[in-house]
């Protein structure tokens, strides 16, 4: 029987997804696709009371019935003891953002923050809902991770954890699965509105599709599952080829251009990729992708290389490539005494004692400065006294980075490049202070 056949089919695959039994928070619509998960959420409850068991109802509020939408989810939870939760979210239209993509996101988001901590956001897309997106993303010329699709495990800005169990299973198997035990379920008039081209390739397109092609929904499914694959085996190279480019500089994951120069281009730019996207970067355009391997390579030696994207930008210094995240600009602190401080959003200064400069003199003014280049400093145990941009130059220090390095001053005399230098004639080795930058994110 087909119903008995889907919770099969179900139940095989949360042991693969979930098998170390963390609870399970079921995004709640009220449609037939997540009430049948609930359903077979709540019968595999039952075999395994030691799997904890939450819904979450999240509220666009895009229709006039959504708050009855919500009375049906709570009331459904309730039949079956499981715990509810709802939030409501507010969609601010933007130009040339479609309200399909801004509701995804703001849903992920929502559900992110209400699901316990360790619990897996358990989702009710199903095999139809994996080939309206395959032929989406063909429309708009997707690469092979985009014609991928949807994955069974995938994870959230923050780390957590979705698994979409459902992912083999036809709309037909969950509609006959909530027919067969008269579930009872919203349904969405927005779905009718061909407008949206999900609805129109779901309405129009795919039923034709079908009619036409016997078998069509099993072989996609099983072309998808072979390009995720494919996928993998890029990933793996990806990483491993990464791994042979990566250098470590401070803070900073850079990528050697000599090593990188080893691989071929197609190499280079996932390992760019893949770099960026460690960095947390929106990926690049491939104009853009092309444009930093081109100035990289190709560029003077003592080009200051600076490729601008969303966030911030790709920098170059001594064979080295940069990510460089957009900073808020560091305030200037006067007579800060020997205090911690606020430097900017993601950074602090905090005073610690021991071998440093010598301590303030109760006449001198302590101050906090930035981007004083021409003044001029003599360093601990480095031969005479030159400008601060000549010592910093000689440390290997970018340029992107020197106006953001914390200079702190006694009245007008500079005695400390935080992180680098000490004034010779203030060094103390014992009983003194000294500054360091601390960097929050």
């Amino acid at each position: 029987m087909k119903s008995s056949f889907l919770y099969k089919q179900f139940e095989t695959a949360i042991e693969q997804l979930n098998p170390t039994q963390n609870p399970l928070c079921v995004a709640l619509s009220g449609g037939v696709d997540s009430v049948v998960l609930l359903h077979l959420c709540a019968t595999l409850r039952s075999s395994h009371p030691e799997i904890a068991l939450s819904a979450v109802y999240i509220n666009h509020g895009l229709s006039e019935h959504a708050s009855d939408w919500l009375q049906f989810c709570q009331a459904l939870c309730e039949r079956l003891a499981v715990p509810f939760q709802s939030q409501r979210v507010v969609i601010e239209h933007k130009p040339r953002h479609s309200i399909e993509a801004q509701a995804r996101e703001l849903r992920y988001q929502a559900l992110d923050q209400m699901a316990d901590t360790d619990a897996l956001l358990v989702l009710g897309q199903h095999a139809d809902d994996q080939l309206e997106t395959f032929l989406l993303r063909l429309k708009r010329g997707s690469g092979l991770l985009g014609l991928g699709g949807m994955k069974a495990t995938t994870q959230l800005a923050n780390g957590r954890r979705c698994i979409r169990p459902l992912l083999t299973c036809s709309r037909e198997e969950i509609e006959f699965f909530a027919q067969h035990y008269t579930l009872s379920h919203i349904e969405d008039e927005s779905n009718q509105q061909d407008q949206y081209d999900r609805n129109y390739l779901r309405n129009q397109i795919i039923p034709l599709l079908k009619s036409r092609f016997k078998g069509l929904l099993s072989s996609t499914t099983r072309s998808i599952q072979l390009l995720q694959q494919q996928q993998q085996l890029i990933d793996e190279i990806t990483d491993e080829d990464l791994q042979f480019c990566l250098q470590r500089k401070a803070t900073d994951d850079c990528i050697d251009l000599a090593k990188l120069a080893k691989r071929s281009v197609l190499r280079q730019k996932n390992v760019i990729r893949a770099w960026l996207s460690h960095q947390q970067v929106a990926m690049p355009s491939l104009a853009q992708l092309e444009q930093i391997l081109t100035q990289s390579f190709h560029s003077k030696i003592d080009a200051q290389l600076k490729i601008d994207l969303q966030s911030g930008s790709v920098r170059r210094h001594r064979g080295l490539l940069y990510w460089v995240q957009t900073q808020t600009a560091s305030i200037e602190h006067k007579d800060i005494g020997l205090s911690n401080i606020v430097l900017n959003t993601t950074a602090t200064l905090s005073v610690n004692y021991g071998a440093g400069i010598r301590m303030p003199f109760s006449d001198e003014v302590v101050s906090v400065k930035f981007g004083r280049a021409k003044d001029k400093i003599r360093p601990y145990a480095k031969p005479g006294r030159n400008t601060l941009k000549h010592w910093l130059k000689d440390a290997g220090v970018p340029v992107w980075q020197r106006d953001h390095i914390p200079l702190i001053y006694y009245n007008d005399v500079l005695v400390q490049v935080v992180g680098y230098y000490f004034n010779h004639d203030f060094k103390v080795s014992c009983d003194g202070v000294f500054w360091e930058k601390c960097n929050d994110k």
